[in-house]
């Protein structure tokens, strides 16, 4: 399970991206953890622009999905396996420029077993 939420982490990275317009990029980020931790599909989609590209690689789920309909079917496909998830984030910053803002944060997700994620900018997550 490691392997998939960290890899979930980095396809939120490449939403936060992929989306362009945020009012506020780290309350918009802990709304996306707090999604995924929940399951809540309809928050978690509202952030991918409908040309948004997600990928998610390794484990059962590894893909580049394209579309509005794919990305919540991945999405659906991982919440059914894995269920509610206690969400904590800690350490979560900011950097904003003319151009647009990146985030990042130590996230640990808590369901089955604990995992650590590192969300960073330029799209990346790593098990901590």
């Amino acid at each position: 399970m490691l392997k998939i939420l960290s890899l979930s982490a980095c396809a939120t990275a490449l939403l936060f991206a992929a989306s362009g317009v945020m009012a506020a990029p780290a309350d918009d980020a802990k709304t996306h953890f707090q999604a995924i931790g929940s399951g809540d599909l309809a928050v978690l989609m509202r952030g991918y622009a409908e040309n948004a590209q997600f990928n998610w690689v390794g484990g059962p789920l590894d893909g580049t999905y394209s579309s509005p309909d794919a990305i919540r079917g991945v999405w659906e496909k991982f919440k059914k396996s894995q269920g509610p998830l206690k969400v904590n984030v800690d350490k979560l910053e900011e950097s904003a420029n003319p151009k647009g803002s990146t985030v990042s944060a130590n996230v640990q997700f808590e369901g089955k077993a604990p995992i650590k994620l590192k969300f960073l900018p330029k799209n990346s997550a790593f098990p901590l």
